[in-house]
């Protein structure tokens, strides 16, 4: 049966990596399209030393069982997909999902990669890509001498092409819904692939099937609250401090058991 020291030190090693989830959210407060992540605990094994109702003698039993509980662990980081803010940008590829949705791009290896964060440009071949170069998927070209380029809400893409009075329409947007898109597996870059926890992508048009509207020249911000991860900090740090009290008393009693017996 696991002592008071391996106990609080379990504590220990789950604040810890909790401390690190924190740490993580903060340094991603201005990161666009970023979700936080929520530590979720669950407590180990307990060690049952008399079941609850078992026999006491003749006609009696207990009214409550014996456990001792062996600590706690960290069972899962819980990704929130609440909605960030936006922040109005006038550039006309940064995209904004206003609500459920994310954009689909295709990873060098030819894998599918999601993201929340829509700040677009064009590539030398004119194809709206990310940042890291990552294209939309379904691709995008926008003409060399295109001009005026106007994203919908529902994500129909035009652009004034010279010669022409009217916008001519060069494609169309579509969003990736899933089931459980808190299972995303995230990739890095600000992409997330799919997994067996978050189900299989449901692609749809924008404004459609409860997907989201795109927002031409708006970027969502993350959806980190930076007075919460304080506020989480602070708490992290207060039961770190008191787990460490538990393995130092624990010393001293063995300590004084050692001395005195």
């Amino acid at each position: 049966m696991p002592n008071a020291m391996h106990i609080a030190r379990s504590g220990l090693e789950a604040l810890d990596a909790k401390l690190r989830t924190i740490s993580n959210n903060l340094a991603n407060a201005n990161t666009v399209g970023f979700k936080r992540d929520r530590a979720a605990f669950e407590t180990l094994l307990y060690q049952t030393v008399r079941p609850a109702g078992a026999p006491a003698g003749a006609d009696a039993r207990f009214g409550m069982g014996l456990s001792t509980g062996a600590g706690v662990r960290l069972a899962g980081n819980e990704r929130v997909h609440s909605q960030g803010g936006f922040t109005i940008t006038d550039n006309a590829l940064d995209l904004g999902i206003d609500g459920e949705g994310l954009f689909e791009v295709t990873l060098p290896d030819g894998r599918a990669a999601y993201t929340r964060a829509g700040a677009f440009t064009r590539d030398s071949e004119g194809r709206v890509v990310t940042a890291q170069g990552h294209p939309l998927s379904p691709g995008i070209d926008v003409p060399e001498n295109a001009t005026g380029i106007t994203v919908g809400a529902d994500g129909t893409v035009s652009a004034m092409l010279p010669g022409e009075t009217a916008p001519s329409d060069i494609g169309r947007l579509t969003l990736v819904g899933f089931i459980n898109p808190a299972g995303l597996e995230p990739y890095g870059e600000n992409l997330f692939l799919e997994s067996a926890a978050s189900g299989a992508p449901q692609q749809g048009n924008p404004a459609e099937n409860g997907l989201g509207r795109i927002r031409q020249g708006a970027l969502e911000g993350s959806n980190v609250s930076a007075v919460q991860e304080l506020v989480d900090m602070i708490e992290t740090q207060r039961a770190y401090e008191i787990n460490s009290k538990v393995i130092s008393a624990a010393d001293e009693m063995m300590r004084y058991v050692n001395q005195s017996v």
